[in-house]
């Protein structure tokens, strides 16, 4: 064989026996960790270390995670964390009052997982069945309560529930841990005596009881009526309120309606002017830009026929114009001439109408000249004759003035005294002379009857005349 080969060989085996080693030695290790359920507690004893005096310690608790067992000098077991439910059924026990009770409660009880109180678990309650340790901790329980009630009396119980579970919890769970555990729940169901003094205090308490319930029953329906009628009164306070309120927020908003509708009109009203006028600026700025547009385009074109006249016929426009100018300095003449005839005709119908005036005036003034020397040389009694010739038509105006004049009713008190008539009949014929005579009209323009028409003759007095009131028929009241 080759010597090369064998070497080889060796090698190979070697390399197979040392990964086998090293598997074997890792599932060694992977089996010697060990986890810790939640729910239990993993106690490790053996050789686990020493405590701060220098003493060892005779157990390791871990509570959850994982531990590598050391083989040969290190074990481990569980204790189960699962609450162990204990009946105490405690009778006659004796109270402060030295009166026996039966005080039957539950009690619930677990390992604890508190670092010190594990530690006493593992000591005190390691290899112990679940029965086992039920029955320990029922022991410690039975004591305790026993003390707690010896200590308390019966009222205290019974009604101060709170104060009992506390006292009983701080006791028992004190000597609980003592041995590892700890207390979770107590239930205390019921508590009796054999001399019924718990019966009468409950009957004494339910006749407190229903009395205190029949007075506030009394109450609340006393409270309930008063209440009643309170909210009776409030409800119809505040109706009348809300009713107010609610008048005077529609009045309000429809005033405010209004006054946004007017708003909203002149809004509207502005609106519409600013568009008609936007609408006739862009129309006449249209039409200005159109004006505009014919203008360059009539300039264009004026331009452009002057540039074509002054090209071909520049001779003939400057003869045509020259003809223009004289015909229109002829047509000038002609109008000139024609106003001046129109104003010399004013002129002369004006000239024969202050000529024919004049000659009015002179030939009244010549009239009145002669009325003059007619009147014996007297300007006065020439305008008297004047005004005489005018009498006829001033008595016309006069008796025209009252001739329309109606009377509804005219009445006279006669006294009896008339001596040729009825004072009725004098008081008509009296009305009649009422009429301004020529002599009063002569007066009344502050001039003298001439004496060739007539003397003034002395008036009779008149009667006197009551007027109440004008009537259509003469009455006569004696």
């Amino acid at each position: 064989m080759n010597p090369l080969f064998l070497a080889t060989g060796d090698w190979v085996g070697l390399v197979v026996a040392l990964i086998v080693i090293l598997f074997t030695v890792l599932i060694f290790i992977v089996s010697r960790i060990h986890k810790c359920p939640s729910d239990k507690i993993m106690v490790i004893y053996g050789k686990v270390g020493e405590n701060a005096d220098g003493t060892s310690k005779s157990a390791t608790c871990v509570h959850g995670g994982a531990k590598f067992i050391y083989p040969f000098i290190q074990a481990y077991q569980f204790l189960d964390l699962t609450p162990i439910s204990i009946s105490v059924d405690l009778k006659n026990a004796l109270s402060r009052q030295n009166i026996r009770i039966d005080v039957p409660s539950r009690f619930t009880v677990g390992i604890s997982t508190e670092p010190g109180i594990m530690q006493n678990a593992a000591e005190r309650l390691l290899g112990l069945e679940m029965n086992e340790i039920q029955e320990l901790a029922k022991d410690i329980i039975f004591g305790q309560l026993r003390l707690i009630i010896a200590t308390m009396d019966i009222e205290e119980i019974n009604t101060d529930r709170d104060k009992f579970l506390e006292a009983v919890s701080r006791n028992v769970e004190t000597e609980l841990k003592k041995i590892g555990l700890r207390l979770i729940n107590v239930n205390v169901t019921d508590i009796n005596d054999e001399s019924g003094y718990i019966q009468a205090l409950g009957k004494e308490a339910a006749a407190k009881a229903i009395n205190d319930a029949k007075k506030s029953v009394a109450e609340k329906n006393r409270d309930g009526s008063i209440g009643e009628a309170n909210a009776v009164r409030d409800q119809r306070i505040q109706v009348a309120s809300a009713n107010s309120t609610a008048i005077t927020g529609e009045n309000e908003s429809l005033g405010l309606i209004s006054q946004s509708n007017a708003t909203r009109r002149e809004i509207e009203a502005e609106a519409l002017r600013r568009a008609m006028t936007a609408e006739k600026i862009a129309t006449a700025k249209a039409l200005e830009d159109a004006y505009l547009a014919e203008k360059t385009a009539e300039l264009a074109r004026a331009n452009r026929e002057k540039a074509t006249l002054e090209a071909d016929i520049i001779v003939k426009t400057e003869i045509e114009k020259l003809q223009r100018v004289l015909q229109a300095e002829a047509g000038a003449e002609e109008i000139r001439r024609k106003a001046k005839g129109e104003a010399d005709g004013i002129y002369s119908k004006m000239e024969a109408q202050a000529r024919g005036t004049l000659e009015i005036l002179s030939k009244q003034a010549a009239g009145f000249k002669d009325l003059v020397e007619a009147a014996g040389s007297s300007p006065d009694a020439a305008i008297k004759m004047l005004i005489a010739d005018k009498l006829e038509a001033l008595v016309k105006i006069q008796v025209e003035a009252i001739k329309n004049l109606k009377f509804d009713k005219i009445t006279v008190w006669d006294n009896g005294s008339s001596k040729d008539g009825s004072a009725t009949a004098n008081f008509a014929s009296n009305l009649m002379k009422s009429i301004p005579p020529m002599n009063d009209l002569f007066k009344m323009a502050g001039m003298d009857l001439p004496k060739y028409l007539g003397e003034d003759t002395l008036a009779k007095p008149v009667e006197e005349v009551k007027v109440e009131k004008t009537v259509p028929v003469v009455e006569e009241k004696k």
